[in-house]
């Protein structure tokens, strides 16, 4: 079978034809030739017009590799002698002005681009990271030309950290079900910065959004108040965890203070990531130091309130047995850590164990 043949099921040229193909080394040439009857078209108005001349070498466009051979298309260019532009070069369907790269090359580089590094992209198909970037660049200048914005319903708005130092970039994505895309790119992450966004989105598309999801930051928060405040702002998870680790450890750290200042013993100190590491994550000896602050005859002789009231906490299986949630009772605070395991309360009668149920003890704490 000729490569021609191949040629014209994948990429096939309108008012041309593939002549000859050849093998030239590492590569392989193709000619390609006008078909006959046709004129050429002019590269400023699109009509076409009389030929005024043929140059006498052909160009060559580099093509999508075959079977690891690079491949080129050698044309011998024509001009045209347009009444309305003058003497100019005709418009070709594989390539753009004076661009040695077809279109369809570049849009193949691109595509590679979004998967591998424009390095590796340049590495693995022989062409120049040149090549590579000025392909992205005619995409991505083709997407904003074409693109349009009146069904973006919800937004997501973030920063990415870019170079060396506290340097960032604004990123606005639309996010609506079914379609995500990159809407938006600015420098730093100010409100001069997320208000130029708005300001090109329009007041119009702006009343339109229904959902804005973005971080807690500030300057974010003021500019969708202002811009649109109709639309739900979601706020991410991770900053919403981190805030109440944050008052955890606040409370924590005033109860340790509280404790110092009555003279107690500092039960409390170095206990930070023993109250907000997961119960897998814990070291040994964090492990071994929330049991000592649980232990009742600690939080009995120094801590001057319960850690948990007794009306927050859920009986373990209440729900399961089809009853009202039951309170636990004031002296099995050690009960309420999750997955502590044996847990034993001190007593006048002495050290007794805790009866084993299937399920694990759980906590509600109604305010942090």
């Amino acid at each position: 079978m000729d490569i021609s043949v191949v040629l014209n099921r994948c990429h096939r040229l309108p008012k041309f034809v593939y002549g000859k193909s050849y093998f030239l080394g590492d590569r392989i040439d193709v000619e390609v030739r006008p078909r006959k009857g046709t004129k050429p078209v002019c590269a400023g108005c699109n009509k076409p017009g009389p030929i005024y001349d043929t140059m006498r070498r052909p160009r060559g466009f580099e093509f999508i590799p075959l079977w690891g051979y690079m491949v080129f298309l050698w044309y011998m260019m024509r001009r045209v002698d347009c009444r309305r532009c003058g003497v100019t070069v005709e418009r070709v369907p594989w390539a753009d002005g004076k661009n040695p790269t077809c279109n369809a090359y570049r849009l193949f580089l691109s595509r590679w681009a979004k998967r591998l590094s424009w390095s590796e992209v340049a590495e693995i198909f022989g062409a120049s990271w040149g090549v590579v970037y000025r392909s992205v660049q005619w995409v991505v200048a083709y997407g904003l030309a074409h693109r349009t914005l009146g069904k973006v319903r919800a937004i997501g708005i973030d920063e990415i950290a870019v170079w060396a130092g506290h340097k960032y970039l604004t990123v606005v994505y639309q996010i609506d079900a079914g379609r995500r895309r990159l809407l938006w790119v600015g420098r730093d992450r100010t409100k001069a910065t997320i208000e130029t966004f708005f300001t090109k989105f329009g007041k119009a598309r702006c009343r339109a959004l229904t959902f804005v999801c973005s971080d807690m930051w500030q300057n974010y928060l003021d500019v969708i108040k202002k811009y649109a405040g109709r639309a739900l702002n979601i706020l991410d998870r991770y900053h919403v965890v981190a805030k109440l680790n944050k008052a955890i450890d606040e409370v924590r750290a005033k109860e340790a203070r509280e404790l110092a200042s009555k003279g107690h013993k500092p039960i409390l100190k170095h206990t930070r990531w023993c109250f907000l590491k997961r119960k897998e994550n814990r070291t040994l000896n964090q492990r071994r130091k929330l049991r000592e602050v649980l232990q009742e005859r600690h939080l009995g002789g120094m801590v001057s309130r319960q850690v948990v009231h007794p009306c927050d906490a859920i009986a373990a299986g209440a729900d399961e047995a089809g009853r009202q949630d039951a309170a636990l009772p004031p002296c099995s605070l050690a009960q309420l850590v999750h997955g502590e395991g044996r847990d034993c309360a001190r007593r006048r009668r002495g050290t007794q164990q805790q009866c084993q149920i299937r399920h694990q003890k759980s906590a509600w704490l109604s305010n942090v």
